[in-house]
């Protein structure tokens, strides 16, 4: 693990006030609702655990993950507070033992990890997926470092291959029917670190 990135991550986070807000990511909602509504899902990269929440909220068996102790703290106050259970596991994704086939879905909402990472984190995402699961996923494009550059509150990554194209999805995902698959601009308010317009991609899948 990558000491400096661990530290970034439990610098932010062990903030007082939470980094992306408390209100679940508008597009996971939206997603959400579009699924077969309950079984079990795995959030990645969840952070202080404001999706994973609203998903135990919904009814959803939530599974969530993160490289951030402090992250995951944040994430158990939140529960707490709205009485959900999380099975939330610290730690490098390779190294948590979730099952294969495991979840009805899977979220990664602005899960920005690095691109040595990437290709193999998300296929283990998509073995722990049944047949017929679901993918959500939003995060910044590869034209986001325009806003960023106008908006620094708009937040995301500043260098070029930590964010995504539409064909890079493509190439991790390829076995699924996308139902949505484009990159837009968006008026982002998550909390103090989301604040402004900036440009997305926004993935809506289901497993073949």
């Amino acid at each position: 693990m990558d000491k400096n990135w661990l530290a970034f991550w439990n610098d932010r986070y062990r903030e007082k006030e939470f980094a992306y807000g408390t209100q679940p990511n508008e597009y996971f909602k939206q997603c959400l609702e579009q699924t077969s509504g309950s079984g079990a899902i795995l959030m990645g990269s969840e952070g202080e655990g404001r999706n994973a929440v609203y998903a135990a909220k919904q009814g959803w068996d939530v599974s969530a993950y993160d490289i951030s102790e402090e992250g995951y703290k944040k994430a158990q106050r939140l529960a707490e507070e709205y009485q959900v259970r999380l099975d939330y596991r610290v730690g490098e994704l390779p190294d948590l033992d979730f099952l294969p086939e495991a979840f009805d879905a899977a979220a990664l909402i602005y899960a920005h990890i690095p691109p040595h990472l990437r290709m193999d984190y998300h296929r283990l995402i998509d073995s722990y997926l049944k047949p017929g699961g679901y993918l959500l996923f939003e995060a910044y494009s590869k034209s986001h470092l325009a806003y960023r550059g106008k908006n620094g509150q708009v937040g995301g990554p500043g260098k070029l291959e930590m964010l995504f194209s539409v064909a890079e999805i493509q190439s991790y995902f390829p076995n699924y029917k996308y139902l949505e698959l484009e990159e837009r601009v968006v008026e982002l308010s998550e909390g103090n670190r989301h604040q402004g317009l900036g440009s997305v991609i926004r993935f809506f899948g289901q497993k073949k």
